[in-house]
């Protein structure tokens, strides 16, 4: 860690990454005021995300529970997991693999499991649960699968964890963030904490196989994840779980497969930087609903994962958890879209519709 000198004490990690306490956050956020300048500002080094260390030690192992029962579910037979797959929503409660679409093809690398940690089922009018099925639809679980009996309270207890730090850290960011919300009478953290469209998504990014083969020395950058901005306010990320597969028992816990594997961003600047987050900590970026509710002046944060060539790597699994805390639909971004058409928007971009009752 390193400190830098300004009107209160900046703490960067090596590679650059803003990284603030949770003590700090809980008991005085709004004198981190030069930190959240510092992360998510316009200067050129800001890489548009920070770091929060200093948890509760009940967040360690409610992160490894969720992120080993990630893996379990992504090696139960396929037609065990496609029983929790919702085509209506747009695969967006429940299971997802292969259907989004990522650098023009669909995405076969990674699986999804998305719920809503806070909310099973928003309270909202059936006009807006027919319009808005990618969000106002029921949590799915499999609650009927033994080999998984936990992942429902695990992905709550995990999740429930990181909305409460996300409000927290909106509190300290909006002294900065109202600056540049071109509705000023906006509240970052009330946008969030009323907002029923909350969504969680733990990922299993798979190992190299013959269908999606293990990449060269030069492989792309974006290998295991295409560069994308996410589409929130806020994005509350966990560390990734690396996990070697073991045939006689439960997968150990590995290094990364390379030194160059993990998440990497695109600075203000336009520089690359590989970020780290350390286990026990939590990191948070912006995303592009915050650009779009301010004109442009704070940008979502470009970032996407690199599996990093190595020997064993198709013996090594990716596991990690993002929670995308964003308004309710109706919140009007700018002055000809909110948040609702925009989204519907981007996930015309990313996803097909396979059912006639899907909304487009």
């Amino acid at each position: 860690m390193a400190t830098v000198a300004g009107n209160g004490s900046i703490t960067l990690t090596s590679e650059g990454a803003v990284s603030i306490s949770y003590n700090t956050l809980v008991s005085s956020p709004l004198s981190l005021a030069d930190s959240i300048e510092r992360a998510f500002g316009s200067h050129p080094d800001s890489l548009g995300i920070v770091i929060v260390r200093d948890l509760p030690s009940t967040y360690t192992p409610a992160r490894e529970r969720l992120l080993r029962l990630a893996y379990r579910f992504a090696n139960l037979e396929p037609s065990i997991r496609e029983r929790y797959a919702d085509p209506k929503s747009r695969y967006s409660f429940g299971w997802s693999h292969g259907k989004e679409i990522m650098n023009g093809k669909p995405d076969t690398m990674k699986g999804s499991y998305y719920a809503n940690p806070v909310l099973d089922e928003p309270n909202v009018s059936a006009e807006l649960r027919q319009a808005y099925p990618e969000y106002y639809g029921k949590n799915i679980w499999p609650t009927d699968t033994p080999e998984v009996s936990e992942f429902e309270q695990a992905f709550k207890d995990l999740g429930g964890f990181v909305f409460k730090v996300g409000c927290q850290l909106a509190v300290a960011c909006q002294p900065f963030a109202s600056s540049y919300l071109s509705d000023s009478s906006l509240s970052l953290s009330d946008l969030i904490s009323s907002s029923q469209t909350v969504k969680a998504r733990l990922l299993h990014y798979f190992p190299p196989s013959p269908e999606n083969p293990l990449p060269a020395e030069d492989e792309a950058i974006d290998s295991w994840c295409g560069f994308h901005l996410d589409h929130s306010l806020l994005t509350g990320l966990c560390s990734a779980l690396y996990l070697r597969k073991d045939p006689s028992g439960e997968p150990a816990i590995v290094h990364s497969p390379s030194p160059t594997s993990g998440l990497y961003i695109r600075t203000r600047g336009g520089a690359l930087t590989k970020v780290s987050i350390p286990a026990d900590c939590l990191a948070f970026q912006t995303g592009e609903a915050l650009e779009l509710a301010t004109a442009g002046k704070l940008r979502a944060t470009p970032h996407c994962v690199r599996v990093g060539a190595a020997p064993d790597a198709e013996k090594i699994s990716r596991e990690t958890f993002a929670l995308f805390m964003q308004p309710n639909v109706d919140q009007q971004l700018s002055a000809s879209e909110n948040f609702g058409q925009f989204s519907k928007r981007i996930f015309n971009e990313h996803y097909k519709d396979e059912s006639a009752g899907a909304a487009m």
